[in-house]
């Protein structure tokens, strides 16, 4: 991996859902977009135009069906599932509309869990988790689970698991989506907070275009196509 590399480089990505049928439907044509190093991208996009595709095929959840797909400058086409998870468990966070957080588990535990996952002693990946929640404003809950928190504290449980590993590129898949408007905001905040604070290049998601303007650039996504935002 190269430290000069983008932390997130997709070069021609294409994608369609039941290839050579009748119902083919063709999600992404071409999609080229670089991610830099403490750059914060809105993709923007209306509900079922692709959005959440292109963030799994980045995220190394999916592949594409032609095209690649580079990780702070490593190229993933080729790579085996061994090392494309490897790489997305220490280089990739994932936030989601839904906070999807472990219900049987506190917040302190929803986040030590990814670290132990990836080696971390346990005196280590709880400290990491304490200081990752009080650095978005819940440190007091972290011995709550998910049912005794409002969804705006699940959802900054959510980024702090997904900074849990320290990775260098956070996907979010409208992650304020769920939330109603002052929430929302609040807990935009705390993500934006969390990133600069780290450094952290970020993909987020969205519909919401007063969100989008607040971050570094905007890309939207339409008919398949990326195309810069007005």
């Amino acid at each position: 991996m190269s430290d000069a590399a983008p932390v997130l480089r997709l070069s021609g990505i294409t994608k369609a859902y039941n290839r050579g049928l009748p119902s083919e439907v063709q999600v992404l044509r071409g999609v080229d977009l670089t991610v830099g190093r403490g750059e914060v991208v809105a993709l923007v996009a209306p509900s079922g135009a692709g959005k959440s595709t292109l963030l799994h095929i980045a995220g190394l959840l999916d592949a594409p069906d032609d095209g690649t797909v580079e990780i702070v400058g490593e190229p993933m086409q080729g790579r085996s599932d061994r090392r494309r998870t490897a790489t997305r468990r220490s280089e990739v966070g994932f936030v989601y509309q839904f906070h999807h957080l472990l219900p049987e588990f506190s917040a302190l535990e929803n986040i030590t869990l990814p670290q132990y996952a990836n080696g971390v002693a346990a005196s280590e990946a709880e400290a990491r988790a304490r200081t990752l929640l009080d650095s978005v404003g819940i440190a007091a809950r972290a011995d709550h689970r998910p049912a005794a928190m409002s969804g705006g504290e699940q959802q900054r449980v959510a980024f702090c698991r997904a900074m849990a590993n320290q990775p260098r590129l956070l996907l979010a898949d409208e992650p304020t989506g769920n939330l109603d408007p002052d929430t929302s905001d609040q807990v935009f905040n705390a993500l934006m907070t969390l990133v600069r604070d780290t450094g952290l290049s970020a993909l987020v998601a969205t519909h919401n275009l007063e969100l989008a303007a607040r971050m570094d650039r905007r890309v939207r996504l339409e008919g398949g196509m990326l195309l810069a935002a007005d």
